[in-house]
């Protein structure tokens, strides 16, 4: 599959399918991680992509998913950004429930490519950016999402740096996380809960336990 048919090798490996815990959202999603995986390192690999995380729905970004469309009045004409999006599945959800703009970003072209196709599938519109926005200075807007993005040291310190910057404009930031390693859970407002069901290779469980919250502002470093 050439690299340029982005949208063909995303249609040749994945299936529309509704997400598990937001079943009002359907994705172009992988039924098997590691065959997929395997795939993406053998054919894209050399070119230094990522790997396939937007294939995937994952449990803290399916955690936000129903948060959001549960608690639809708190979203109703926000602007939002849908931070890491992969497979856009945040972003679509703060849509459906009333959200007037949001801009989904991952540094990932065929994250970019399976979110303009997904938002396409359930007929919401985003600002879809391919770009890594961590050292840049923050768009001014009254939500921020990040799902699942806890899971490196050094990823989980630099984008928390990002995160605060943003909070110190006035945006709200809501974190869905299975309670991965590196989340600040001193930092944590427990918002809600789910069980949450999985494709059983990406995680040690096919079921996940998995929460959104709301992160609070450092005071020990004012």
């Amino acid at each position: 599959m050439a690299i340029s048919d982005k949208k063909g090798f995303i249609r040749a490996e994945t299936m529309v399918k509704p997400v598990p815990h937001v079943p009002e959202i359907q994705l172009h999603l992988a039924d098997e991680a590691m065959s997929l995986w395997q795939k993406t390192e053998d054919e894209l690999g050399d070119l230094g992509l990522p790997p396939p995380f937007w294939a995937f729905a994952w449990a803290g970004g399916q955690a936000l998913g129903r948060y959001i469309l549960d608690h639809e009045s708190e979203f109703l004409g926000k602007t939002v950004i849908d931070f890491a999006c992969g497979s856009g599945l945040v972003g679509i959800a703060a849509m459906k429930a009333g959200a007037s703009h949001c801009t989904a970003i991952d540094i990932d072209p065929f994250a970019i490519t399976a979110t303009k196709l997904n938002a396409q599938l359930n007929e919401v519109t985003l600002e879809v950016v391919q770009a890594d926005i961590t050292d840049k200075v923050p768009q001014e807007v009254n939500v921020l999402f990040c799902g699942d993005v806890f899971y490196d040291q050094d990823m989980a310190a630099k984008v928390l740096k990002f995160l605060d910057r943003s909070l110190a404009k006035g945006t709200r930031v809501l974190v869905g996380d299975p309670g991965r390693s590196y989340l600040p859970k001193n930092r944590l407002e427990h918002l809600a809960t789910y069980e949450v069901p999985i494709v059983g290779d990406l995680e040690d469980l096919e079921m996940k336990r998995s929460s959104v919250f709301e992160l609070k502002t450092d005071i020990t470093a004012q």
